[in-house]
């Protein structure tokens, strides 16, 4: 049997059928039905935040914010994240301008924010790396000094709170995703979250093709919208976020208990944070030290992923933007397999194989 980086929670069969059978009984499949309407309220009382706009994956989520913030010119973001952080600004026309990483947080590194300014930047788009909160109110000072718009891509962060808030409630934006791999999922999903309404009535309008009404458009959209069965999953899955979160802690302090006196460091989470153990990367000394670990791993069957390799400085179409710290850092971080079924014996075996290969 496999043990992949991460397996998607699978709730009781009898409940997510039970939606179903309302669904089927209905026959509304898509088109903002019940379900969708109804899994938006809750996810807006579980995260406390103002508005939530359901989606149909996370990626679209950011094309959707870039849009409805009227975005042009340059966006400053960071190089070490999943690629579609990149692609939609790219998608969108815009041009991504790379600031380098903190290498304890691997976040966007705020104090270098100002130094790539531009006349043409018109926001930052930065990513909670892994869930762990970016210095928010860093990005805030410099975004007010020179009227930036702030989005934040929040595809980890569910779950996680930042002095005692969602971290979905900072930015103008924030986007997320609930893709299978997610510690919360729709099967395939994403969300924006912001406070301003007006910013909200622009984005559910850019989600359905545009339309203002059945027979007005009042601009340019696209199909951004989810379906019944999606939030249906989205329902079954919520009732278990605790236990979700609870488990993936208690996995990520096992794991951490077992890897230590190891030359390998961990991610630091920022303080004040209640975080949601999104993933389980480890940092290793050198990269020949990681290929020697995963090969090792997969010997065993045991797959786990370089999550974030490369970095995204290193695209083919984001030129000559060298971000030393995020080249360094992805060329030998590995995110150990993480998931809710995961057992605690596997992750002994995981640990041993890793201790070999580092002590070999």
């Amino acid at each position: 049997m496999n043990i992949t980086v991460t397996k998607p929670f699978v709730p009781p069969f009898g409940e997510f059928q039970t939606y179903l059978q309302g669904v089927w009984e209905r026959e509304w499949f898509t088109n903002n039905g019940p379900l969708v309407n109804e899994l938006e309220l809750k996810l807006k009382e579980k995260l406390d935040v103002d508005h939530l706009l359901f989606l149909s994956n996370g990626t679209i989520a950011l094309q959707i914010a870039i849009r409805a913030l009227d975005l042009q010119g340059e966006i400053i973001t960071t190089p070490f994240s999943y690629v579609a952080t990149t692609s939609s600004i790219v998608w969108e026309r815009c041009k991504p301008v790379m600031v380098d990483i903190d290498v304890d947080t691997l976040n966007i590194d705020p104090s270098k924010i100002e130094q790539a300014i531009t006349p043409k930047t018109t926001a930052i788009l930065a990513t909670h790396v892994f869930g762990n909160p970016c210095d928010v109110e860093a990005i805030e000072l410099v975004a007010k000094k020179y009227g930036l718009s702030v989005i934040y891509d929040a595809a980890h962060a569910f779950g996680t709170r930042y002095k005692e808030r969602s971290l979905l409630a900072y930015g103008d934006i924030a986007t997320c995703s609930f893709h299978a791999t997610k510690l919360f999922h729709t099967i395939e999903g994403g969300a924006v979250t912001t406070s301003n309404p007006e910013i909200l009535k622009n984005m559910a309008m850019m989600r359905n093709f545009g339309h203002s009404s059945l027979t007005e458009f009042g601009g340019v959209g696209v199909n951004g919208k989810n379906s019944e069965v999606h939030a249906a999953m989205g329902l079954t899955n919520l009732k278990y976020l605790e236990d979700i979160l609870a488990v993936r802690k208690e996995l990520c302090d096992y794991y951490k208990s077992s890897l230590t006196d190891l030359p390998i460091v961990f991610q630091k989470i920022a303080p004040d944070t209640e975080y949601n153990n999104a993933y389980f990367p480890v940092i290793f000394e050198s990269e020949a030290m990681l290929l020697h670990v995963i090969e090792a791993l997969n010997l065993n069957n045991v797959y786990p992923r370089r999550y974030f390799y490369p970095s995204l400085s290193e695209l083919p179409y984001v030129h000559d933007q060298s971000s030393p710290i995020s080249e360094d850092i992805s060329r030998r971080i590995l995110c150990l397999p993480l998931y809710h079924t995961l057992s605690r014996e596997e992750v002994d075996m995981i640990c041993r194989l890793v201790k070999r290969s580092i002590r070999y």
